[in-house]
């Protein structure tokens, strides 16, 4: 299923007029680890600010104090699992 996900991102300006993409709130994302620089699941824009996004929590709901800049967030994008290898890391079913 090819989902056109085109309506998630918008454009936003800096106060240097540079364009800025952003993502709508509610849209799934990788966030960025601080500490170890690699990309975490399970997590959904909560809020966009002027210089980043607040994140939401997706396993308990829980929003983040922290403003997370546009760097270090981006949009989810789902990868078709392998099937014919029940269990393996790409495919998620029980």
């Amino acid at each position: 299923m090819n989902h056109d996900k085109s309506h998630d991102v918008h454009q936003t300006f800096t106060l240097n007029d540079d364009p800025v993409s952003t993502l709508d709130v509610g849209t799934r994302v990788y966030v960025r680890n601080r500490f170890l620089g690699d990309w975490s699941t399970g997590f959904e824009v909560a809020e966009v600010l002027i210089d980043g996004y607040r994140i939401r929590r997706l396993s308990d709901g829980q929003v983040f104090p922290d403003v997370f800049t546009f760097d270090d967030v981006r949009m989810e994008r789902r990868q078709q699992p392998l099937r014919e290898i029940a269990r393996s890391y790409r495919d998620r079913r029980q």
